[in-house]
């Protein structure tokens, strides 16, 4: 056989593993690289057919706006300008605004993007601080009660009526002095500034105002105390009937002031930390306390207290009371006048005996004419016992116990159970969604009821229509069915029942045991009255 052309002399060449390897690795090379460059050419012609997408990157404005509220805050925080209780309260419930405002200004910018001719993306590094932020105002939302006390050089269990040096061990110096005692007109004013300390306040019948005080200094040394004592001590000015006591208020020390006054004074106090106490006020009082308790008993006159954290109480005041600001705890009972309480209350609120009107918004909305007996509202209940009426509760997720109520009701929950029961034949409005309504009538009321209930029975004590399956409905008279009776509620149920006749309800009370006379003591003579003395007869 003829070998083949152009073959080199000795035949064909060995083969080689290794070039045949190295051939195919540079074919599969080439191929990845003409797939990654048609990637990228694809990649590119996406970018192309959504210019806005993807042209320059160009920083946004919300993110430096963010900083710089938030460094202006933390100023005015640090320098006083701003309470920190105040505003903690007031962000843990309208954080969601700084959502909002971002979410704004994005699509503010966003319509300014779609004006310029050539495109830009926007940076969002700032979504960051946004989620920080958010948590943090949820936080405080929930535990409101633990951030009023981080403020104003305050650290936690340190503010308040705590004090924050003494905490590192520095020594306690205390000193006496009295700041006032000066005679003054009938019908005066007094006005009290205290940022640092207790404020006690009795009223007497003499003429003369007398103010001692207390001061506490931490200092390592007496000298030390003493320029504490001297920048936060009292002062006072008196000009005709008007009296002003203000102390210095250094954040080493407190001063607690110990005020004994004319019954006649009017008096207004603004402390900063600590609490206040006043009893025997003639012509009432106004109080702020952002870091303290007020306690205030024997007030004739208006009471107004301004608080953002601790309790407030008020017993036996001749006029009306008005509060605001979030606080714990409130309990007021003998309140001649009217009762107004316009704030967030994040312990229970205990009202007893209030003459005039009562005025409740604390997450729920209470308005009554007269509270002869108690009313009781925590987190997930409210009670009240002899009201008279207009009552008007709108309230959530909370049972509703009015009894004993004289007058037109009208109640609005939901996630709760309502339970009314008039003293007549008055009428009744209960609006509920997921939970029961009780209605409990007098036997001889006098009304015209329907309700309507969604997945949930009717019961009636009364000769009433019941129809419907699903939804049912309940409609009829009672007696002359003067009042007017309307109950709803959605996947619950509802009950009309029959209550006792007030002759029923007092021999079913149970009999108060007769209190035994205290014993003689021993020896004592013991001497008969004139009318224990044996009658003598008679002569015919």
């Amino acid at each position: 056989m003829s070998a083949p052309p152009n073959m080199p002399p000795g035949g064909m060449p060995p083969y080689d593993p290794k070039m045949q390897w190295r051939v195919y690795r540079e074919q599969q090379k080439a191929a990845w690289r003409a797939q990654r460059d048609a990637w990228r050419a694809q990649r590119y012609a996406w970018k192309a057919s959504y210019p806005g997408m993807y042209g320059p990157r160009v920083p946004s404005v919300v993110g430096p706006v963010i900083l710089v509220c938030v460094g202006v805050i933390a100023l005015l925080l640090a320098t006083g300008h701003i309470d920190s209780g105040a505003f903690w309260s007031w962000y843990g419930q309208w954080w969601p605004l700084l959502l909002i405002g971002a979410g704004l200004a994005m699509l503010g910018e966003w319509a300014l993007d779609m004006q310029r001719k050539t495109p830009v993306r926007r940076g969002g590094s700032f979504i960051g601080i946004l989620v920080l932020f958010a948590i943090i105002g949820a936080w405080a939302g929930v535990h409101n009660q633990l951030w009023g006390p981080w403020g104003n050089g305050n650290f936690g269990q340190w503010g308040g009526d705590s004090d924050f040096f003494n905490t590192f061990g520095l020594p306690e110096h205390d000193t006496d002095r009295e700041v006032l005692n000066t005679q003054v007109s009938a019908n005066g004013t007094i006005d009290i500034e205290n940022p640092r300390g207790d404020v006690s306040i009795t009223a007497s019948d003499q003429p003369s105002v007398t103010v001692q005080a207390h001061e506490i200094a931490y200092a390592n040394s007496d000298n030390g105390a003493k320029k504490i004592f001297d920048a936060e001590a009292p002062h006072t000015t008196a000009s005709g009937n008007a009296v002003v006591v203000k102390s210095g208020g250094d954040s080493r020390g407190r001063v607690d002031l110990t005020v004994s006054l004319p019954r006649s004074m009017k008096v207004t106090v603004n402390a900063g930390h600590g609490d206040v106490t006043a009893a025997g006020l003639g012509a009432g009082v106004e109080v702020r306390a952002p870091h303290g308790d007020v306690h205030l008993s024997s007030i004739a006159g208006s009471v107004l207290a301004h608080l953002a954290k601790g309790e407030f109480a008020a017993h036996d005041v001749a006029g009306s009371v008005s509060e605001d600001g979030p606080c714990d705890d409130v309990t007021l009972s003998d309140i001649k006048g009217g009762a107004t309480l316009n704030c967030d209350i994040f312990g229970q609120i205990h009202l007893e005996r209030v003459s005039g009107p009562v005025r409740l918004h604390s997450h729920s909305d209470i308005q009554l004419t007269q509270l002869d007996g108690d009313l009781t509202l925590t987190d997930d209940s409210l009670n009240v016992t002899q009201a008279k009426g207009p009552v008007h509760v709108v309230t959530h997720s909370r049972d509703v116990d009015l009894s004993q109520i004289a007058g037109d009701t009208y109640v609005e929950d939901r996630d709760g159970t309502i339970s009314v029961e008039p003293t007549g034949s008055y009428s009744v409005e209960a609006r509920n969604q997921k939970g029961d309504v009780n209605v409990t009538l007098p036997p001889d009321a006098a009304a015209t009821v329907s309700g309507t209930t969604h997945n949930g029975d009717v019961l009636t004590d009364f000769a009433l229509s019941v129809s419907g399956d699903e939804d049912k409905t309940v409609a009829g008279k009672i007696g002359s069915g003067a009042a007017r009776i309307v109950l709803s509620t959605e996947n619950g149920d509802l009950h009309i029942k029959k209550g006792q006749a007030a002759d029923e309800e007092t021999a079913a009370a149970p009999k108060t045991p007769k209190t035994p006379a205290p014993p003689i003591a021993p020896n004592a003579p013991h001497l008969k009255s004139k009318s224990s003395l044996p009658q003598q007869p008679v002569a015919q």
